[in-house]
């Protein structure tokens, strides 16, 4: 089939060369000039592996293309997926859907032929319902439909997660939407992944309930950390005892700094934009957003105790910058709030991170971003793990501690947990331990 993307996006780019590596002939369209030229000379402008390899193939194929020209993406389109980004509306706890719009109004004079028009954006609840009214004063209503079909990708495993999905949820009102949709998901149904026909706000709910309950689920284990802390339990111990639990699963039972990116934190705050506006009160919710924001603070006090009780004037390295491994994405991330608390405190601060520092230096004043790790903890009074990059946990240690200035290491993933004795003479502090 013929699809368009709109927009090349994190979501957009990996949608787009995971349809064409399943056979569908793919334009993934952008007004941004120089992003579309790097994509055409197959320069991904995204951190997320194998996805380079993923496009360049697709181009040598001819399944997928990229253009800024929004009507030769619409040209005989069965499916346009509309995949811009909806960041928090500034000034609220709101989705800012503006963009979704001005594709709209885009597309509105441009669909010659029935095409069904896909949020892959995250969206609240009611939004497919408002592009189909807006459309449907433009269009003939028999020349399109509005779908929701939600994206669950995780950063660092985007493709996989596309390719083999946990579910695909397709929201739609016409049983013709439905089965053209089912035809583009058709390649991926081989491997009994359950395919999910809902309606519209069924399944733009769903994408926010998944992501407000996993934010959940962070955040418990995170308190459940602190009791272990003074009760001399290992949360270690706590989560792994939990997810072997079939009702509550491993997943999202890893202790931390608190959770950040993309998607979480925007996601849980439209979702409790979307329930005030309907006077429900999503206690859980709110006090998941509130805990998360409190232990990203609550991280720098723990560097502060462990250095003695002052950071002042002594270099501390932050080792990882990004929300999570594996990406190039440091929005959210708790390493920000770190940082920025530790300056206030009069720290000094050496950052390394495998992929996110580029992103970094735009956001921070006043950080050294070293050439590698070993080069970061270098004369350092401390050490301080954020981001579980797996080059962090291969660290030699004993060179580790002759590089140290103070042999102090603050291990907020618990990368060491198992690492670190004794006998090494190495301050170690973990979480939930």
């Amino acid at each position: 089939m013929k699809i368009c993307i709109i927009g090349t996006g994190y979501v957009g780019l990996v949608t787009g060369a995971c349809l064409a590596e399943v056979g569908h002939l793919v334009t993934c369209v952008d007004t941004d000039k120089s992003k579309i030229a790097r994509l055409e000379m197959g320069e991904v402008p995204i951190y997320e592996p194998g996805i380079e390899d993923l496009v360049r193939q697709n181009q040598r194929a001819s399944r997928i293309s990229f253009s800024t020209d929004l009507a030769q993406g619409m040209d005989g389109c069965d499916a346009a997926f509309i995949a811009v980004g909806t960041p928090s509306r500034e000034g609220d706890k709101h989705a800012d859907v503006s963009r979704v719009f001005d594709v709209a109004e885009s597309i509105a004079d441009l669909i010659t032929k029935y095409t069904v028009v896909v949020t892959k954006s995250t969206v609240p609840v009611g939004t497919g319902a408002q592009l189909e009214a807006y459309l449907s004063e433009r269009l003939d209503p028999s020349l399109f439909d509005v779908a929701s079909n939600p994206e669950f990708l995780r950063e660092g495993s985007a493709i996989k997660d596309f390719m083999q999905p946990d579910r695909i949820v397709i929201g739609a009102e016409s049983e013709r939407a439905r089965q053209l949709l089912r035809t583009i998901y058709m390649p991926l149904l081989n491997d009994n992944i359950p395919l999910m026909m809902t309606s519209r706000a069924s399944a733009e709910l769903i994408k926010y309930a998944s992501n407000a309950f996993l934010a959940t689920k962070v955040g418990f284990i995170n308190e459940i950390a602190d009791l272990c802390e003074v009760v001399g339990a290992d949360v270690l111990d706590v989560a792994q005892g939990m997810g072997l639990d079939s009702r509550i699963g491993p997943k999202f039972l890893q202790s931390g700094p608190g959770y950040g990116g993309s998607c979480f934190p925007k996601d849980t705050l439209a979702l409790l934009g979307t329930a005030d506006e309907h006077n429900i009160d999503l206690r859980i919710v709110r006090s998941t957003i509130e805990a998360n924001e409190n232990r990203k603070i609550a991280m720098a006090d723990r560097v502060v105790r462990a250095c003695g009780g002052d950071v002042a004037e002594k270099r501390i390295a932050i080792l990882g910058l990004t929300f999570k491994p594996n990406t190039d994405d440091i929005r959210e991330s708790p390493s920000l709030v770190l940082i920025k608390e530790l300056q206030k405190r009069g720290a000094i601060l050496a950052a390394y991170d495998p992929q996110g520092m580029v992103a970094a230096a735009n956001v921070l004043q006043g950080v050294e971003f070293c050439e590698d790790v070993y080069k970061a903890i270098e004369k350092a009074d401390a050490m301080v793990v954020v981001t579980e990059w797996s080059e962090f946990g291969e660290m030699d240690l004993a060179r580790t501690k002759e590089l140290l200035r103070n042999p102090v290491i603050i291990d907020l993933r618990n990368v060491f947990a198992n690492s670190i004795s004794p006998e090494m003479e190495i301050s170690y502090f973990g979480i939930g331990r």
